[in-house]
């Protein structure tokens, strides 16, 4: 997008850019709104305690007192006393530099980002069957060569517009979309197969796909048995997953199965793609594999229209886990506990390769121990709001109110900022520069288009300022070409290789896919031509048996929940909620329900109702919708307050990627005050 001047006012135009050839959302459009918004923060604010008042005060003793309260923590219970909240939001120059303040200026192992509850279980599966981790392993536009799509647990009709064009592209060549949902979304409501599973049944419905494909002998033997490991073991345990018993276990009908596996096994060119859907859940890794496992016997890895990929969800879902936000992560897809890797940043760090923290704690795992001993005592959220976003929200917030020091950066004052000690107004995406990378491994130019006002700082100038105040100032720029730089240099020779692109580049070429190992190589758009970054260079397949979710409907709990987003906001809502145009289109929280079960309950639309599971209780308005199943409720997770749906979220974790299980959990619900 471009931003232009409109007299007194900055408003947002398209332009034709490779991803999203000028197409916007609505909140695209409408995002030059909060640069100017009055509730932005204009100033640091500090107050002495949680029960005194707020007042602005100089950058100086904002940051002084920081300093303090950091040196204080660490003096009193250890280096790990400290700890980071990033956000997958950051740019990869913030990303980058706040990992590398944690490891050197702070040297606490303390630092985790919110992308853990977004990408995590698809990034494990992915290093596990590819070797690689990136997003779409091919270009956005492959989506329209495809001639069968899977698209599962994924509305991209609502949560990303732009991208639907391809979509569309794909349908009007002749090619078929199924979409696997408990819903009939927006996106469903346009496919040419729904398949609308109990939720959590994920796993079963992929083996059950994959058993008709070698039924039927849609498989690709010959690239099976060229480029890839382990597939007999996965054709014995798909073996049980016969269409009868799959169609039991997910509420599919077994004709449906059919003919998805038919479309898929007779497709020239078929493509497999997840979301959150099955990635959000206690075995969201293993689901993912599942369906790596069928797209890998379908074959055609590296061939237009072909292959796997997921779906990102936030701004910078890709680029911010690629260079040291996460808690076991250094720069380059680097790995902590790899004494080469160790070696390799330390010495573009310039410092000892054991004075590195070891690895540590998920993003939940450390937010639920903030304040107890050997846990967190002060803590620095970035670009993040774990108090409306973190599942099981109530305890998290009283975690967070029992830490001795917060320190919140932001454009608002969101929901966990307005329990901090310390917040720093933050510059927006127009007021500084920087780079992203896409759902596509696409690295793109972000250009400062206005000075931040004059008392707002960008977090790179915050994080540098910071670092020489406690001495380690020499290893820090606050500029983000010069950080950039530097990340090139750190990530040379790691999986995701930014060493060949730079700001001239990207400026020139709209964007370079990674890896780019060097100033001549022209990026890479497609992944897995010739092979995979694996020990062998072949893609692994893993046997995964259906587990069930954490929580299962029960006498006390009658009912599935399941959350996400809607078309008009984002996330936890701390800057959409604030744009009158997209609080017009989605004005208020509610809960959807199918007509058959609000007459049990005997709940009218528009109704306020009462939600509860073990672990809290929420509110929210009543819309009746057919589009559900009748076991099933939906609520988007935008609203704070009583209406945080992560109320009632279960913080029970993926083995593999430590991701909560958003997406199920057991639930009742009656009229409130009832």
């Amino acid at each position: 997008m471009n931003l232009v001047r409109e007299g007194t006012r900055v408003a947002v135009r398209a332009r034709e850019f490779p991803t999203n050839r000028g197409g916007l959302c609505q909140k695209g459009w409408t995002a030059a709104e909060l640069l100017g918004h009055p509730e932005r923060l204009a100033a640091p604010m500090l107050r002495e305690s949680r029960t005194s008042a707020w007042r602005t005060v100089s950058w100086n003793e904002a940051l002084s007192r920081i300093v303090a309260e950091i040196t204080r923590a660490q003096s009193d219970y250890g280096r790990d006393a400290v700890g980071l909240f990033g956000g997958g939001g950051l740019t990869n120059e913030k990303a980058y530099l706040l990992g590398k303040f944690a490891r050197v200026a702070l040297r606490t192992s303390r630092i985790d980002y919110n992308g853990r509850f977004c990408m995590s279980s698809a990034a494990t599966a992915a290093t596990k069957a590819f070797g690689i981790d990136r997003g779409l392993p091919f270009p956005l536009e492959d989506i329209a060569l495809a001639k069968t799509i899977l698209l599962v647990g994924s509305n991209p009709a609502e949560t990303s517009p732009p991208i639907i064009q391809y979509f569309e592209r794909q349908r009007l060549s002749g090619g078929r979309l199924i979409v696997v949902d408990p819903r009939l979304t927006a996106t469903a409501r346009s496919s040419d197969l729904h398949l609308q599973l109990t939720p959590g049944t994920d796993l079963s419905l992929a083996n059950g796909l994959l058993h008709l494909a070698i039924a039927n002998h849609y498989i690709d033997e010959s690239f099976i048995q060229r480029r890839t490991n382990n597939f007999e073991a996965v054709r014995r345990v798909v073996a049980s997953y016969w269409p009868d018993r799959v169609e039991r276990i997910t509420g599919v009908l077994a004709s449906k199965l059919v003919t998805a596996a038919r479309w898929l096994g007779e497709a020239s060119r078929a493509m497999v793609l997840t979301a959150r859907g099955p990635e959000q859940q206690s075995h969201g890794v293993d689901n993912t594999l599942a369906y790596i496992n069928l797209a890998l016997a379908l074959g055609r890895f590296g061939t237009p229209g072909c292959g796997y990929g997921t779906i990102t969800g936030q701004g910078n879902g890709q680029g911010g886990r690629e260079h040291g936000q996460k808690a076991d992560q250094l720069p380059g897809y680097r790995k902590l506990d790899n004494p080469a890797h160790r070696a390799h940043i330390a010495r573009i760090w310039g410092v000892a390769a054991e004075s590195l923290p070891a690895p540590g704690l998920s993003a939940y795992e450390m937010l639920d121990q903030l304040g107890r001993p050997g846990g967190v005592h002060a803590l620095w959220v970035m670009g993040s709001n774990p108090v409306v976003s973190a599942p099981h929200a109530g305890h998290i917030q009283a975690r967070i109110e029992a830490l001795d020091f917060l320190v919140v950066s932001d454009p608002f004052l969101s929901d966990t900022a307005m329990l901090a000690d310390v917040v720093l107004p933050a510059a927006q995406w127009a007021e500084e520069e920087g780079t992203m990378t896409n759902m596509e491994g696409r690295v793109i130019l972000r250009r400062r288009a206005l000075e931040p006002p004059a008392d707002v700082w960008t977090d790179t100038r915050i994080i540098a300022e910071l670092a020489r105040l406690l001495g380690y100032g020499d290893y820090f720029s606050p500029e983000p070409r010069a950080i950039f730089d530097e990340l090139r240099r750190a990530s040379a020779g790691g999986l995701a290789d930014y060493s060949g692109i730079t700001y001239e580049r990207l400026a020139r070429e709209d964007g370079i896919f990674w890896p780019c190992p060097g100033p001549d190589h022209p990026g890479t758009p497609r992944l897995f031509a010739d092979g995979f970054p694996t020990a062998d260079g072949k893609a692994n397949f893993y046997s995964v048996q259906s587990q069930a979710p954490a929580e299962e409907p029960d006498d006390d709990y009658p009912l599935y929940l399941t959350t996400g987003r809607v078309m008009a906001h984002y996330q936890s809502g701390t800057q959409t909620r604030r744009v009158a145009k997209l609080v017009e289109a989605s004005p208020r929280p509610f809960v959807q329900i199918h007509p058959v079960t609000a007459r049990h309950y005997q709940i009218d639309d528009g109704d306020m109702v009462r939600l509860t599971t073990r672990r809290g209780i929420a509110t929210a308005f009543a819309l009746l919708t057919d589009t559900i199943r009748m076991d099933a409720l939906f609520v988007p997770f935008h609203w704070p307050g009583a209406s945080r749906v992560n109320l009632l979220t279960n913080p029970v974790l993926d083995a593999q990627s430590r991701m909560p299980e958003f997406k199920v959990c057991a639930a009742r619900i009656d009229k409130s005050g009832a």
